[in-house]
């Protein structure tokens, strides 16, 4: 039957085959689900390989060569109707059954959340037929156990969803009106009821507006999901604002900030007068929209906008980053003044409040769903834009460094602030950093490297070891698992682990669901969760000199203008 499910259970239990039909027993057959055994598990080394194309009965058979496989359950395929089905009747009220984790995770990578919504309504029997009523009351207690986990993973996530929200009102008639036959629902009544009225207060709370149409300049949008331990008044934003055609500056800003008070912070931060400075908006066609004092930055009105500019009344650039001015050198004696620690600090705070934004299915939708609103995958993309603009930081301050001693002293503190990342766990941040000062540019500097004190180039070749990719990254594997939660990983490399597994196996076998690739992705999405776990653990604070400088990076995001200042500070012999 097309609708089967096969599902094999632990070793220690017989498998079992079910079918619509509960005709004839089906026989196991061979699918497409590979076992990976990642390079740094313990005991690796030396033992056999396993093949994409066995099945999941020899994996059965050589269960005692691998106790990885022989202590969980191995679901094979089966349509999202039919897993759903199996779920919810292998699923006690009084555990936290790991499959149900599993699927809450990885479902949309099969099913939309309207679907899944269709289909936990259909299983929730309305009316008995059949069934026993305290057969019927086991499920029904059973689907409203599985909404009451999926609201508590998901309720941030889904806040926007009108799906959701149709569904708990559904559902909620549905329990009202089983109360009186079923007294014992009251509890679930109870739950639910908090569970829709919660949704209703998020719901309510959205911004009136959403910026969509700013995507492309802003890194931080006005309606980026805050941390779920408190919601913000004033909400803060990260955009990008360009001082010439090819550098901007990273600035965080309240989400209602107006034109005038971009411009002083603009002005602030490059040294000049805010008088001199215009807002500019460029749309997607080249046009120029010039923005007046009092108008709101992030205005739904704006629709075409591609990007903002910053320039002098005049129409010029604020700052041509190839003369060697006043400017630069201030800029270069600001960033030697500031203490290493609190760089570090700064540039964690602001990543901590990024990634504990994340929801942890962003990385299922990014991998799978790129279509969908990019509201699903918010903060992954931020968290990722964010790392990219720590490393052209890096490389814009040294690269923009004119003398070759302040040049050493940069690369020396840049090297600190990496160890001092490393040490508050900020892994994403560190890795940053050392792609910044091992980027082309920067590292073929080599009259700058070579006065670099010998005891930094020991200290970086140390920290650059764990940046070491062979072996599939070991080095920082292993790093990341001796450090204490939370912790920030590198997400890139968590993207490239999931795009391994789903690059490398089938999503479907003949129109079902291969549910042992998703099992293994999901054991890869909770990595996310362990990290976030004691959001409390970072609670340091930097000067607010830092955090001024900081939140607002000079960066040159042109590789061709890296390297030609790269190759006005040490020509090509």
């Amino acid at each position: 039957s097309p609708e089967s499910v096969v599902r094999a259970a632990s070793p220690h239990q017989e498998s079992s085959t079910e079918s619509t039909s509960r005709a004839e027993p089906l026989t196991m057959p061979t699918f497409d689900v590979p076992y990976f055994r990642y390079i740094d598990d313990e005991g690796a080394e030396g033992e056999e390989e396993w093949s994409c194309s066995r099945s999941m009965s020899s994996i059965e058979e050589d269960s005692s060569a691998d106790s990885a496989v022989s202590d969980r359950y191995v679901v094979v395929s089966g349509t999202p109707e039919k897993i759903l089905e199996h779920l919810l009747s292998d699923m006690t009220l009084d555990d936290d059954y790991k499959l149900l984790d599993d699927f809450l995770l990885t479902y949309p990578v099969f099913m939309s959340t309207s679907d899944l919504c269709q289909a936990l309504l259909g299983q929730y029997p309305q009316h008995c037929g059949m069934e026993e009523p305290k057969e019927a009351l086991e499920r029904k207690q059973k689907v409203l156990h599985l909404v009451s986990h999926w609201m508590s993973r998901c309720k941030d996530f889904l806040r926007e969803d009108q799906h959701v929200k149709l569904f708990l009102k559904t559902l909620y008639r549905y329990v009202l009106n089983d109360l009186y036959e079923h007294p014992t629902l009251e509890k679930e009544m109870g739950e639910l009821q908090k569970l829709y009225q919660l949704h209703r207060r998020q719901m309510s709370a959205l911004p009136f507006f959403q910026s969509k149409a700013l995507f492309h300049q802003l890194s931080w949008k006005e309606n980026v999901p805050q941390s779920r331990g408190s919601q913000r008044e004033t909400k803060e934003v990260l955009c990008h604002v360009y001082v010439t055609m090819d550098s901007y500056l990273s600035m965080r800003v309240h989400s209602e900030v107006v034109v005038q008070e971009l411009l002083q912070a603009v002005a602030e931060r490059m040294g000049v007068s805010q008088g001199e400075l215009l807002l500019v908006a460029i749309t997607c066609t080249g046009g120029r929209l010039l923005l007046q004092p009092q108008e709101r930055v992030f205005s739904a009105s704006f629709r075409s906008v591609e990007r903002l500019h910053v320039c002098r009344k005049d129409l010029s650039e604020v700052q041509n980053p190839f003369v060697d001015n006043s400017e630069i050198q201030q800029r270069t004696a600001r960033v030697l003044s500031l203490n290493t620690w609190d760089v570090a600090v700064a540039l964690t705070d602001l990543d901590w409040t990024i990634f504990d934004s994340m929801h942890e299915q962003e990385v299922i939708y990014f991998t799978f769903n790129r279509h969908v609103c990019s509201t699903y995958t918010m903060a992954l993309e931020l968290l990722l834009q964010r790392c990219n603009e720590v490393q052209l930081w890096v490389m814009t301050e040294v690269l923009l460094c004119p003398t070759l001693c302040k040049r050493v002293q940069l690369i020396k503190k840049f090297i600190k602030i990496a160890s001092h990342c490393k040490a508050q766990r900020n892994l994403n941040c560190f890795f940053a950093i050392f792609m910044g000062l091992n980027a082309a540019a920067v590292s073929r500097l080599s009259h700058t490297w070579e006065k670099v004190p010998g005891k930094f180039k020991k200290l970086f070749s140390e920290l650059e070891a764990i940046t070491d990719p062979s072996l599939n990254h070991k080095a920082y594997r292993e790093s990341l698992k001796k450090m204490k939660v939370p912790k920030i990983p590198f997400l890139p490399l968590l993207l490239k682990d999931i795009t391994f597994i789903h690059e490398g196996n089938r999503t479907f076998h003949n129109n079902m669901v291969n549910f042992e690739k998703l099992h293994m992705i999901a054991d890869m999405v909770r990595l996310i969760r362990q990290c976030q776990k004691d959001r409390n653990g970072i609670t340091q604070k930097s000067s607010s000199e830092v955090r001024a400088y900081i939140d607002c990076l000079h960066v040159i995001d042109n590789q061709q203008t890296l390297f030609e200042l790269s190759h006005r500070l040490e020509p090509r012999a």
